[in-house]
């Protein structure tokens, strides 16, 4: 009975050993960064393609875009409503990044809509967009080969319930970054917002704005689908 107890136990640890061996083979064959650490997000990316410093491909599971991805977040996927998707036709989800600052800490955080809307009503989406988050202010403008990107910021801040926009970007750098892109052959369309919250979040505009229209302009939509 020993005897075989022992080669049971043998057996179990054999086993162990082997499978934690995988696991880690398994593991060693992603970035070491932190959106790949967490099992919902490396869904979405590509672990063979690093888009640019700091950034990977992400892959809707819409089937019908591609876009950057910045490397030190995670798809939030806590609650049922963090990431939702209808078909291939919608899908919204939000990831963040969770900085410790001092005896407190940073968040940063973007939210991603895609969406189908008609074009012809292209310009009532977009005004509609930066009244509701940034009080009616005129967007700026680009264009890529494939897309119209809408896009401006501003600094904002509450105090008590109220939510108070301040446009001075030379006053306050902007914590709050929003854009509307459009697909140019398509009715397709993504709403993406950026904001951040702590203390000394944003630092540097220049380097901020560079971060977001990298996002921007490497939105791609694929073709007949």
């Amino acid at each position: 009975m020993k005897k075989h107890m022992k080669t049971i136990i043998l057996v179990i640890v054999g086993a162990a050993i082997l499978i934690g061996g995988i696991w880690g083979v398994n593991e060693s064959r992603y970035p070491n960064v932190p959106a790949f650490d967490d099992h919902f997000t490396r869904k979405f990316l590509n672990k063979d393609k690093k888009a640019a410093d700091g950034f990977y491909e992400f892959k809707s599971k819409t089937g019908q875009y591609t876009m950057w991805f910045p490397e030190e977040y995670q798809v939030l996927h806590k609650y049922r409503e963090d990431y939702t998707r209808s078909g291939e036709s919608y899908e919204n989800w939000s990831a963040a990044y969770i900085k410790p600052y001092e005896n407190d800490q940073q968040t940063y955080a973007i939210n991603v809509k895609f969406s189908e809307n008609d074009t012809t009503s292209e310009l009532i989406y977009v005004e509609s967009l930066f009244k509701e988050q940034l009080g009616s202010k005129k967007p700026k403008q680009l264009e890529t080969s494939n897309t119209r990107i809408y896009y401006n910021s501003a600094y904002t801040y509450f105090r008590g319930t109220n939510q108070h926009i301040v446009h001075d970007s030379k006053e306050n750098p902007p914590n709050l970054y929003v854009a509307y892109v459009a697909d140019k052959s398509s009715d397709k369309v993504i709403k993406l917002i950026y904001d951040s919250v702590g203390e000394n979040t944003e630092t540097n505009q220049m380097d901020r704005k560079k971060w977001f229209l990298k996002m921007l302009k490497n939105i791609h939509f694929n073709e007949g689908k």
